[in-house]
């Protein structure tokens, strides 16, 4: 075939699979590893471990393996944007700007410099080319599906990106590992975000952005003071426990003012809304419908798009769902999917009050 594919070796069997099908396929397979954080990170995901099993994958396939730094742009695309999302009342999702700035930028970048034809990952999503034009899909897997933090890739991405896993399950990963004799094929994913030790970020927040902790008051939706707060970061629409309120009633968060200062709580339905206003929106076609758009609409990772009309406005758009969905939070995504194509995503910005 003689194309060049540079894959991202994470240590975890998703990568280490997709280099195994690729060099299957006929191609000549670069293998990399972006340190972006330091050597003394102990996360599963991303420290020395990790880079130890990249390596060894990349010697038990005979490809070459290089470790490439990219800790500066990481804490300034990354790192730097979730610590101020969470001061100002937002509650960010890191790993959609690492896939756009990191995985996709800067891993290109390189890969670019080594002379490759494409750049491959172990992410379960698919690629579709009709009518000369690229469509970023739904992986076979609904369950391991991650097209939602990829809303970001345009066209100028989607022709030199592969993806093998994107028609597999994640035990048929595992077997093309566990075939091949590679030391990740029983490797557990992990579940951390990788600069937050044990997923706490308020203790992140507490140790990195002192700042983070300052008091104000929790109100209810008719503005009357309810209790104190311990800052704004430390709280997310529809958290219930931690507010530490007297009330017959269960109160939930439904808005964090960062202007104010305060939290903002309410009953249950409070926190259910049919709207959603979305900015900084990728169309993966690359052009700005001129019509409102029928499909089905996600605003967390981890549920199934929910049926919704998505109105362009420019590079904003309106979200109206058929039914309320719960704990719409401002900072998170919303992505529009049809049938399994993904339409459009954009950042999710707060109601106005």
């Amino acid at each position: 075939m003689g194309k060049t594919v540079v894959v991202g070796l994470s240590g975890g069997v998703d990568s280490s699979a997709a280099a195994a099908l690729l060099l299957d396929e006929g191609y000549d397979v670069i293998g990399v590893t972006m340190r972006h954080l330091p050597a003394e990170t102990t996360n599963s995901c991303c420290g020395l471990d990790a880079i130890v099993d990249a390596r060894r994958v990349a010697k038990k396939l005979g490809i070459p393996h290089y470790l490439v730094d990219v800790e500066e742009p990481f804490f300034e695309k990354v790192i730097a944007p979730f610590e101020a999302a969470y001061l100002n009342g937002y509650t960010p999702n890191p790993c959609a700007l690492c896939n756009r700035n990191i995985k996709f930028g800067a891993m290109w970048d390189w890969a670019k410099s080594q002379g490759a034809d494409y750049l491959a990952t172990g992410h379960y999503v698919r690629v579709r080319e009709r009518d000369g034009r690229y469509e970023l899909m739904r992986a076979h897997d609904h369950s391991k599906d991650q097209s939602y933090l990829m809303y970001t890739l345009g066209q100028d991405d989607l022709h030199h990106l592969l993806f093998p896993l994107g028609g597999m399950t994640k035990s048929e990963s595992r077997q093309v590992a566990e075939s091949r004799g590679l030391v990740t094929a029983k490797k557990p994913d992990s579940q951390e975000l990788c600069f937050v030790p044990k997923n706490d970020y308020q203790g992140y927040l507490r140790e990195n952005r002192p700042e983070a902790i300052r008091p104000g008051e929790i109100v209810d939706t008719h503005g009357d003071v309810v209790g104190e707060h311990q800052g704004i970061a430390f709280y997310t629409v529809g958290q219930r426990r931690g507010l530490r309120l007297t009330s017959a009633e269960p109160r939930y968060v439904v808005g964090l003012d960062a202007v104010r200062n305060q939290v903002v709580v309410g009953a249950r339905e409070d926190a259910e809304s049919r709207l959603a206003r979305v900015e900084a929106v990728n169309y993966v076609s690359g052009q700005i419908p001129d019509l409102p758009l029928a499909g089905r609409v996600k605003v967390r990772y981890n549920m199934e798009p929910a049926p919704a009309r998505w109105i362009p406005r420019g590079l904003e758009a309106q979200v109206e769902f058929e039914e309320g969905q719960w704990a719409i939070s401002p900072g998170q995504i919303a992505v529009l999917y049809q049938d399994d194509v993904l339409i459009a995503g954009g950042k999710i910005e707060k109601p106005s009050r």
